[in-house]
């Protein structure tokens, strides 16, 4: 028998769904569904905006400056009037002057920038520029209680171009002291917001058109086009790129670190003869030349002497800043400064005089040496120095100012705004001395290291002055302190700096204060008793550590002739001063 072998087909059950199953899958196709149609939709989207310009018209006018929208700083909206731009004073001060002043008594509009001083009024249409009258074709408006400046009539103050570009409500305005780049697009693009690969279009540019680069960076440039946007396009769809101009950086008068040094004699005597010397490693005298008088009025004690004493400086590459000083007016009344000082008027009479003396004698700075002020007179005596400045550095001279610790009395210390006179000034010079000066109710150091360097440190710190402006004046002489047997004080006369050796008794003994890093020395005289603590190259060495330490400007010294000879070589050495 054949045996057949059956093949049984086996059958697998089927498996039946419930509905619950049957609705999740359901939902799982829709929802698959969705994300392909929402998907498709982003792409189509995508492909609009990376292709296509979304207009953005401007409700109101968009500022750039520098290649920066500030639109939204603005605290005003800008003005446009008979082709003439205006900008609040609130946004002046907020992107050109910040120290922008309305005068009262002239009724004008008082700004400063760089080596421009203008005053501007409500009513004519003309402009004082650095004490020369210009024509313009508008002046200051109020509208609502707001005061415009024409910005457009003051592009020579703020040293700027101002372009309106009318299609795209865009007004540019660029510094003309900083740096433009400029290139050309090889072919027709699309400007976008940014590098992202999806990103709105704001513009578009054509082949051969001309843009400003501003930055490039991970193949991208970041460019503003002719319509005043600023956007992204490839990096090597530029080509030609060109600068159309440099950054204008100041140069300044001395490399390295100052050393100044103040030669004084007062308005009735007269500058020294220092033909056949020099002053190893200075680089600045500062000759007290100038002075108020008690009518107010700019004196010079100049004279065929100071005439040669400014040759002399010259010949052996001494800059010359002399001395602009208020003592004999603040000696006779507080209120002679104080009048100058509140009066545009009067500041302006003295700056011009200032500005004459300088082109007369050919000098290369000023040094500011107002001293005995009014509290209340603060703000008006930083109007000075705000408005001497540029008017100075438009003939290419500095401009230094004297102030003192930041702790002391309303007429000593707290009629300077060190803060606002550090911004403005060229040089800053902190007089570290007179801690305890003439009128002290009790002896001591004439300048400790320990005050030098807490007060320096409110200059950084709570004035935040920038160090490179500030000059560490030390002096080069100290006080002998002589009390009775009660402890008042008798005297405190000042001593040179060179003389004290022939002060002190042979064999008193000294001893070192490693806080005020003094050696100070006591001794009877009699029923009283003498104290000094002694200025000398150790003292003086350690103060002008402080300048390298924290990279201020310089040294000055106060005055010549009360110095030792190591002094000199002391300040070369510690300052690196070739």
């Amino acid at each position: 028998k054949q045996r057949r072998r059956v093949e049984r087909k086996v059958q697998k059950p089927k498996i039946k769904m419930s509905r619950e199953e049957i609705e999740k899958k359901k939902k799982m196709i829709k929802k698959t569904f969705i994300t392909v149609i929402v998907l498709f939709v982003i792409f189509i989207i995508a492909m609009i905006v990376n292709n296509f310009v979304i207009l953005d018209n401007n409700k109101t006018t968009n500022l750039v400056i520098n290649n920066r929208n500030v639109t939204s700083n603005l605290k005003n909206e800008i003005l446009i009037e008979d082709n003439v731009i205006y900008l609040s004073k609130s946004d002046i001060a907020n992107f050109f002057d910040k120290y922008i002043y309305e005068d009262e008594e002239t009724n004008q509009i008082i700004t400063t920038y760089d080596k421009k001083i203008a005053a501007i009024g409500f009513e004519n249409n003309e402009m004082m520029v650095n004490g020369s009258k210009k024509e313009i074709y508008a002046h200051v408006i109020n509208r609502d209680d707001t005061i415009y400046i024409p910005i457009s009539e003051m592009k020579d103050i703020y040293n700027i171009e101002i372009e309106n570009i009318e299609s795209t409500k865009v007004i540019t305005m660029d510094s003309l002291d900083r740096e433009q780049k400029q290139a050309i697009v090889t072919s027709n693009l699309a400007v976008k917001s940014s590098t992202n690969f999806i990103a709105k279009t704001i513009d578009r540019v054509e082949k051969g058109d001309t843009v400003i680069v501003i930055s490039s960076e991970n193949g991208y440039s970041r460019i503003r086009t002719q319509s005043g946007k600023i956007g992204y396009i490839k990096s090597n769809k530029l080509e030609n790129e060109f600068v159309v101009r440099q950054n204008m950086e100041e140069e300044k008068q001395i490399e390295g670190k100052i050393n100044l040094t103040w030669d004084y004699f007062s308005q009735y005597g007269s500058a020294p003869d220092r033909s056949g010397t020099t002053i190893d490693g200075v680089n600045v005298v500062s000759p007290a030349f100038f002075y108020l008088d008690s009518d107010g009025k700019l004196k010079e004690n100049v004279g065929d002497e100071g005439q040669a004493y400014i040759e002399w400086a010259h010949d052996n590459g001494y800059k010359v800043w002399p001395m602009v000083s208020n003592a004999e007016a603040a000696r006779e009344s507080l209120s002679i400064t104080s009048e100058i000082m509140n009066s545009y008027t009067k500041r302006q009479e003295l700056i011009e005089d200032i500005v004459n003396m300088c082109v007369k004698y050919d000098l290369d700075g000023i040094n500011v040496d107002f001293e005995n002020m009014r509290q209340e007179d603060i703000n008006m005596y930083s109007r000075f120095i705000i408005e001497l400045t540029p008017r100075l550095k438009e003939i290419g001279l500095v401009t230094s100012v004297d102030v003192t610790a930041p702790d002391g009395g309303e007429t000593w210390s707290l009629c300077f705004d060190r803060n606002v006179i550090g911004d403005v000034a060229d040089y800053i010079i902190f007089m570290a001395y007179d801690q305890n000066g003439v009128s002290s109710t009790k002896p001591g150091t004439t300048a400790g290291y320990d005050w030098v360097e807490l007060s320096l440190n409110k200059f950084l710190t709570t004035e935040e002055i920038e160090p490179e402006k500030i000059i560490l004046a030390v002096p080069l002489y100290t006080r002998v302190w002589t009390t009775n047997s009660e402890g008042d004080i008798i005297s405190n006369p000042t001593v040179a700096m060179k003389n004290i050796g022939n002060v002190i008794p042979e064999g008193t003994e000294k001893k070192w204060d490693d806080d005020l890093k003094q050696n100070y020395v006591e001794y009877l005289d009699g029923d009283n008793t003498r104290q000094i603590w002694i200025e000398d190259i150790d003292s003086l060495k350690a103060k002008v550590s402080l300048i390298k330490e924290h990279n201020l400007a310089g040294v000055a010294s106060w005055e010549k002739d009360m110095e030792t000879d190591e002094f000199w070589s002391m300040l070369k050495e510690e300052l690196e001063i070739k």
